[in-house]
């Protein structure tokens, strides 16, 4: 790009009339060249749904995870592509929140608008009811300022309009994504409905044309529509584009879409700056290697396609999803991905480089297992997991294979080949996996059998990770690799865990069956619940012979029924001696 793209961008926002700010607003100029180049500029303006009590946090939310995420998506991606995904997953957060707080009727709603300035092209993201304006000069040479986006709203008696969508509304997101063409001297501006619902078209316009920087634009455009009488939450960003690149990115774009699979890498090769001091691993799916940056000595670990599968579209997408879903979790105990800071010639993604040895190794050389040490680990592990799950993301490989310990026994969870995103399935076409995701030992059987047990999923496999740590064995033994249909694990039955290690207290062997357990309505619903169990006593399980629910009222009828038979016989035998 022979020129660089210059944009003069402000967002303000008050309170309003109103008693709190229920709007969000930002705009992200990334300093890094290269993200600049390949990402461009962000803008986004939230409008908290009121009446759903938590629309104050859902936009704050949605704002700064937006922004905080696109720039993390992998440069492959197409602005739309990143929009899309960030969106679905960030409105399955929202509405897990709000469901968390069913019963106390609290909603995490908000309205969104975003738009990404890249290159010549305005990329917009749309639900709810603020809006989006571009004023630009039209055919004639006039000033025309055009709605990029549509209100979703839906009109009721008496003329009442309704929000027909907003983010966490529904599990599934319609979200409204368009693009268009920007020249120099274009504004466009986001704004709550505190603005344009105050403000004619002629008002806008004429603070839009105004010869005046964008920060002082945004503040008379709130300050106006106060004037004008507006009784909400107040809220505008106002973007005014000086220059353009000269060169479009959209054969860049394609050039990076279509980036060819590395070639086979030896020690001492170099690849866009890396070396390849050694190969760690390998298999028929990928490779990794050790590799250090000739420019800093900083050392790394490069993820590598296997070329078993260069023509492999679906492959393709899931090795590139796998860099975007490490990127988004941050967590001392899931190793991090390295942010690319110079163009990619090829396909393959970086991570940190751990010192540490596989849990697999660690079980091996600590049994029988401190208490102590291995519930630390089990801990670790779980805020990993937790870190996954935050992210609406469920890890589905968890095996000690890929848990790393380091020297000074910390946990870290890696690979990300297998996590499973919620929300993306809609975008895309699902990935199809062949056979049972994971390792058939510790992973949940249902994924066999074709159902997604989600977070359980990854419970059940702490839980088992939990019972090999505590034992040297496995809670369904060696014929769990052997199951490939649901009446082999029919036939399985869970062994305690005190068989092979006699200390393990009734009531951490009895959480350890619940953790693994093949139907989900016994299992433990969350990582919070399992780990609450494996470190204190559950009352429930301290009984010499825990029950279900409905064996202990099947046991309280008989109970019952015993005592009137008792006391019936006790009645005979004293009319029976009057007599």
């Amino acid at each position: 790009m022979t020129e660089k793209l210059n944009i003069d961008t402000a967002w303000h926002s008050i309170t309003g009339l109103k008693s709190h700010n229920e709007d969000s607003a930002g705009v992200h100029v990334p300093e890094d060249p290269y993200l600049a180049l390949n990402k461009g500029i962000t803008l986004v303006v939230a409008d908290g749904v009121s009446s759903a009590e938590a629309g104050q946090e859902a936009s704050q939310t949605a704002v700064e995870r937006f922004i905080d995420e696109y720039y993390q998506t992998p440069d492959t991606w197409s602005a739309g592509h990143c929009g899309e995904k960030i969106l679905s997953t960030i409105n399955l957060r929202l509405y897990r929140k709000s469901h968390e707080f069913a019963t106390e009727s609290k909603g995490f709603l908000t309205t969104f608008s975003a738009v990404v300035v890249k290159s010549q092209t305005a990329h917009f993201f749309h639900i709810g009811d603020s809006r989006i304006f571009r004023l630009h000069k039209n055919g004639a040479g006039e000033l025309e300022l055009s709605q990029l986006t549509r209100d979703h709203t839906a009109v009721l008696g008496e003329n009442r309009a309704t929000l027909s969508r907003a983010l966490g509304m529904d599990n599934r997101l319609n979200v409204d994504y368009g693009r268009t063409p920007l020249e120099e001297g274009d504004v466009l501006m986001l704004s709550s409905d505190g603005v344009h619902d105050f403000l004619s078209v002629e008002q806008i316009t004429k603070l839009l044309a105004q010869d005046k920087g964008a920060k002082q634009v945004a503040q008379e455009l709130v300050e106006t529509a106060l004037e004008k009488g507006s009784d909400d939450n107040i809220s505008a960003v106002v973007a005014r584009i000086h220059r353009l690149p000269e060169e479009s990115l959209d054969d860049y774009s394609v050039k990076l879409t279509r980036l060819p699979f590395p070639p086979d890498l030896s020690v001492g090769m170099k690849i866009d700056g890396y070396e390849i001091v050694k190969e760690l691993f390998a298999s028929s799916r990928s490779q990794l290697y050790l590799v250090r940056d000739t420019e800093t000595g900083e050392v790394a670990v490069m993820k590598t396609p296997s070329l078993n599968y260069d023509d492999d579209v679906s492959y393709i997408d899931r090795f590139i999803q796998e860099e975007w879903i490490g990127s988004r979790i941050k967590s001392e105990n899931v190793v991090r991905i390295i942010r690319q800071t110079r163009p990619r010639t090829c396909l393959y993604y970086l991570m940190e480089y751990i010192e540490g040895r596989g849990l697999d190794r660690w079980i091996e050389a600590h049994q029988p297992v401190s208490p102590k040490a291995a519930i630390a680990i089990v801990k670790q592990i779980a805020n990993g997991l937790k870190a996954f799950h935050d992210n609406e993301a469920i890890h589905q490989d968890l095996k000690p294979g890929n848990v790393l310990i380091t020297d000074d026994e910390r946990a870290v969870v890696v690979d990300f080949g297998s996590v499973y995103v919620a929300g993306l399935a809609e975008l895309q076409r699902p990935l199809v996996h062949e056979g049972a995701l994971g390792t058939a030992s510790y992973s949940d059987p249902l994924y066999l059998l074709g159902k997604n047990p989600g977070m359980q999923g990854d419970v059940y496999a702490l839980a088992t990770i939990t019972y090999e740590m505590f034992t040297g064995h496995l809670p369904y033994g060696e014929a769990a690799e052997e199951c490939r249909t649901a009446f082999d694990y029919d036939r399985l039955r869970y062994q305690s865990a005190a068989l092979h290690n006699p200390v393990i207290p009734l009531w951490f062997d009895c959480a350890l069956e619940k953790g693994v357990a093949f139907d989900l309505e016994q299992r433990y619903r969350t990582i919070d619940e399992l780990l609450t169990d494996l470190t204190q006593p559950n009352p429930e399980f301290l009984r010499d012979d825990p029950v279900t629910e409905s064996s202990t009222s099947s046991l309280l009828f008989w109970k019952l029924l015993s005592g009137f038979w008792f006391v019936t016989f006790l009645l005979l035998l004293y009319l029976f001696s009057q007599s």
